[in-house]
């Protein structure tokens, strides 16, 4: 996990992607320009969630999101998303 200084605001969530694949299931070497963007992370921090509605992810969780979802943002060298809790489709 990483020590970050954001705070998100609302229902914003902020994630860490997971590495891109390296590899094929069956062992083949996948180049840069074929890599595609990762749809898994892990969540660095949490806002407060809306009046009405608390956030249900917390940091640490595992999460799928979509393909597009979410504003890339880099910190101390470090990527991140930042995206609203409903942009994420499930913990696994």
């Amino acid at each position: 996990m990483s020590n970050v200084s954001i705070k998100p605001l609302a229902d914003r969530v902020l994630v860490q992607p997971a590495a891109a694949e390296e590899k094929t299931a069956s062992g083949l070497y996948i180049p840069d320009t074929a890599k595609e963007k990762p749809q898994k992370g892990t969540v660095v921090a949490v806002g407060n969630g809306k009046k009405d509605e608390p956030l249900t992810v917390k940091v640490g969780d595992t999460v799928l999101y979509g393909k597009y979802s979410g504003t890339e943002l880099s910190v101390e060298g470090k990527d991140f998303l930042i995206m609203r809790e409903s942009d994420i489709f499930a913990i696994l």
